[in-house]
């Protein structure tokens, strides 16, 4: 079984964890490594579910804080072994997960072995499955079967955020829009009806479709409403008799899900639109003591997260939820996925300063 030092830099200790392999359903590997490494350091209390590894202190401080980051990735192509670059002067490591979340993970874990004494009880988060369908991802199992582990005054996930403060996070919704049509040979075309004809004005009402900015809390959201599939068609000589449209609407957190549905099946109105998956996004929070006193204790100006992120399980529980981890998420799940080494160093400074505070 691979070991990790946790008493290395954050930076080989992202190097260590990225050339473990845990694309996501493949995580049992890493996830035994990490368990094997804090589970050496008595200040803190570890337990295992599953494939996830939880550490929380037991000091009796007035306040709690979580910290979560997720352990899988998106399948590797071609990129690991994770490999030192530079471009323009500055240095990075390159490789599958380090972006999208390992640095981040390796920060916390760092952290999570040397902060004996911090100054709000902490609970460490390290998870499987958030790369695949949500119902799959660890954290929704454990809403369900341990509260107990929600239970903070803040949370903060890993997620990569260029080292800024990125606050909530967009909903996301995924529908299908379909069109029927009667079959036919297509030497004889005129006697069907085409469904993949028919989704041309499906196609036209999205290319027209207009992004739109709403300020939440004092961020600015941006929402987006795009195709990210097509389906249709028997055989190559056969009129399609069923066109499927997917679509994925990105939705500022002031929006409910239900709101969100309602928006899409006006968009299509007239055509059959199946609603098959929606994930309410998260309020920035930073309006909490907590954020107001890390946001200051990182000296981050805070940003909007544009993207879905597991905040909004913690913002749903009526816990407080930021991102902050290092990494463009423009790289995340990238070929060319590559973190800065100045940033992984940022991030596990500005958390450190946070967490040792008087």
């Amino acid at each position: 079984m691979p070991t990790l030092d946790l008493t290395v830099s954050a930076l080989e200790l992202t190097r260590a964890i990225c050339d473990i392999p845990s694309v996501s359903d493949d995580e049992t590997t890493l996830a035994d490594a990490i368990h094997a490494a804090i589970s050496a350091y008595a200040h803190l209390h570890v337990e295992r579910d599953g494939d996830t590894i939880i550490a929380r202190t037991r000091l009796g401080r007035a306040q709690r804080v979580a910290i979560a980051g997720h352990i899988d990735t998106v399948p590797i192509n071609a990129n690991l072994p994770t490999r030192d670059m530079e471009i323009d002067g500055e240095a990075y490591l390159w490789g599958r997960g380090t972006v999208d979340m390992k640095a981040g993970v390796a920060v916390q874990l760092k952290l999570a072995a040397e902060l004996v004494a911090p100054r709000v009880d902490l609970t460490w988060i390290w998870y499987d499955h958030e790369e695949v369908d949500s119902d799959r991802n660890a954290l929704t199992r454990l809403v369900e079967t341990r509260p107990d582990l929600f239970q903070a005054d803040f949370a903060i996930l890993g997620e990569p955020s260029n080292g800024h403060v990125e606050g909530g996070c967009n909903g996301t919704l995924r529908a299908v829009v379909r069109t029927r049509g009667v079959r036919a040979h297509s030497a004889r075309s005129w006697i069907g009806e085409n469904a993949i004809h028919k989704a041309a004005p499906i196609l036209a009402r999205l290319a027209e479709y207009r992004t739109r900015d709403l300020e939440v809390d004092g961020l600015v959201y941006r929402e987006g409403l795009n195709a990210v599939g097509i389906r249709g068609g028997i055989a190559g000589n056969v009129i399609p008799d069923l066109c499927e449209v997917e679509v994925n609407y990105r939705f500022a957190p002031k929006r409910s899900g239900e709101e969100a549905a309602a928006h899409v099946r006006d968009v299509f109105a007239g055509f059959d639109v199946e609603i098959v998956d929606v994930a309410p996004g998260a309020r920035p929070g930073l309006d909490a003591p907590l954020a107001q006193e890390f946001l200051a204790a990182v000296g981050a100006e805070p940003r909007p997260k544009y993207g879905w992120t597991d905040v909004a399980r913690f913002s749903q529980l009526g816990v407080p939820a930021v991102n902050y981890g290092p990494g463009d998420p423009h790289l995340a799940h990238h070929d060319e996925e590559r973190v800065p080494v100045a940033q992984i160093e940022d991030v596990e400074r500005g958390l450190r300063a946070w967490l040792t505070a008087p």
